[in-house]
């Protein structure tokens, strides 16, 4: 059997301009849905990533609590003074930035940094370098914790109005550290049993 191919450019199929802008249609809609999927990946990679560093941050960046020593006045502890550094592997740590939550059995307050020289009405806790210096807003740099062999006393004044608590011979409080990123840091507070002839015992 014998087919004859056509040799009459009339009888070649054609292409009209319907076709071809059905066609610039399908090549516009597939380069505009690769942009979506393109921008969605990359703000899902950005999210993943922020997400990953801040649950990073809360799980690493801890405060060590070296020492902690209470005022005594009139036989009971006026005032908390935790002496505390970063600990190893935890990034950089804002003191300024970071919140204090005081709970014992007759309350629970949470206090902010202020860089006043007294925190007279309870809602706000200290910073002192180890020199006993009180540090303020012009001393920012001072405030954050970026080396493992820096020292700094945060003070917590027990007797002010907000939390007006001062604790008496056997009690006991906790005070929950929580710096910029959201990492936590819990010190139990314990008085001794014995503390009339004292101005300051280790709590």
């Amino acid at each position: 059997m014998i087919v004859e191919l056509p040799t009459n450019d009339d009888e070649r199929g054609q292409v009209g301009i319907g076709t071809l802008i059905i066609f610039i249609a399908m090549v516009l809609v597939a380069a505009v849905a690769a942009g979506v999927l393109i921008n969605t990946a990359g703000l899902l990679e950005s999210t993943a990533s922020d997400t990953s560093q801040d649950s990073q941050a809360q799980v690493s960046n801890q405060i060590s609590v070296i020492s902690a020593v209470g005022d005594v006045e009139n036989g009971e502890v006026r005032q908390v003074n935790l002496t505390v550094m970063k600990s190893a592997g935890s990034g950089d740590i804002d003191l300024a930035n970071a919140t204090v939550n005081y709970q014992s059995d007759d309350n629970s307050t949470t206090l902010t940094w202020t860089n006043e020289s007294t925190a007279s009405d309870g809602t706000n806790f200290l910073v002192y370098d180890t020199s006993g210096s009180v540090l303020s807003n012009e001393q920012a740099d001072d405030l954050v914790l970026s080396e493992t062999d820096e020292r700094k006393v945060i003070e917590v004044d027990l007797s002010a109005a907000a939390i007006d608590d001062a604790l008496q011979e056997g009690e006991e409080a906790t005070l929950k550290v929580v710096d910029q990123s959201g990492a936590s840091t819990i010190y139990g507070v314990n008085v001794p049993d014995t503390i009339s002839d004292e101005n300051y015992v280790a709590v």
